[in-house]
């Protein structure tokens, strides 16, 4: 089937568990009602921020029609597959079996492979359901030029999400694939998928990728978009300061402790009103030291949207 264009802040929600370590469905849709209602381009679901890693098809199923319903079709719901290709085979059935409308390939299981090992495990999966399909090249599913053009030549694969930050070669990437496919006339997209996107987003956009992923959306939508805004109205001053006060300072504190690019975000999402439980096993939850400095890197970012629509009302 043919896949909308995604446009502007891309929303990946967490996973709210229980104390016993359960999906929590009622907080989970109220999680996604809160994000949808705040205007994103998209909702990733059960991807990398929603712990993919830890969760098994059923749960992937449960959280993904949870997420289809809420969201109602006012924005693309892709969810994530990946893993050993029987178990990519198996979210993406179960991806589209509970009504999503895209998929976010992650990477295979952590084995070295040749290109065309990477190329066969997109296909095979992409195969098995009429969804749209975005790759994500990360980890050990790095595509080369050629890799990538025979990828994007797929009629499934829609788009390319860059998690490397290879900028020399993401370039490459992109031009070799748009040369390609423009006799075609096939859309695609590409987007930057590092962890707290916003931090690189201005270097991706010198080479053409204005989408990506944003973490930080999932618990402060405010100031997601007012970072987006800024980047795209070419408000300098405003892009300065978030990153200084509130972008910048989180990357400190999520590189503290491995795995904090997902667990800050719960505690985040926690913070502001939806308790979204702990974190699975091998994450660990964030120290109560690390929730308190979240919160003032958090009022910081907020002072600077204040400030900045306070200027803006006065001109």
């Amino acid at each position: 089937m043919p896949a909308a264009p995604l446009t502007g802040v891309l929303f990946f929600p967490v996973t709210p568990f229980t104390a016993a370590g359960e999906v929590d469905t009622d907080l989970l849709a109220q999680h996604v009602a809160k994000g949808v209602d705040a205007g994103p381009g998209g909702v990733f679901i059960g991807c990398g921020t929603g712990e993919f890693h830890a969760i098994d098809p059923a749960e992937l199923r449960t959280i993904v029609r949870t997420a289809v319903e809420v969201v109602g079709g006012r924005v693309p719901v892709y969810a994530g597959a990946g893993g050993s290709l029987a178990q990519a085979k198996a979210f993406a059935r179960a991806a589209a079996e509970a009504g999503a409308d895209g998929l976010l390939l992650l990477p295979p299981y952590l084995v070295e492979m040749p290109q065309a090992g990477l190329v066969a495990y997109t296909r095979e999966v992409s195969a098995v359901t009429d969804l749209p399909v975005i790759v994500y090249n990360r980890n050990n599913a790095r595509y080369t030029e050629a890799s990538a053009v025979e990828v994007a030549k797929m009629p499934k694969v829609v788009g390319f999400k860059d998690g490397t930050g290879d900028l020399d070669q993401v370039a490459r990437i992109v031009r070799a694939v748009t040369d390609a496919l423009e006799p075609t006339g096939k859309p695609f997209q590409f987007f930057n998928g590092l962890p707290t996107a916003e931090v690189s987003q201005q270097a991706y956009r010198a080479i053409g990728v204005t989408l990506y992923s944003s973490a930080t959306f999932a618990f402060a939508p405010e100031l997601a978009l007012a970072f987006y805004q800024s980047l795209e109205s070419g408000d300098e001053a405003l892009t300065a300061a978030l990153l200084r006060e509130f972008f910048h300072p989180l990357v400190r504190l999520r590189d503290t402790v491995p795995g904090y690019a997902v667990s800050l975000i719960k505690a985040g999402v926690t913070l502001e009103g939806i308790d979204a439980g702990p974190v699975r096993p091998p994450l660990v939850d964030a120290a109560a030291r690390d929730v308190e400095r979240l919160t003032e890197i958090l009022a910081a970012g907020r002072t600077v949207l204040a400030e900045a629509l306070a200027a803006e009302a006065v001109h």
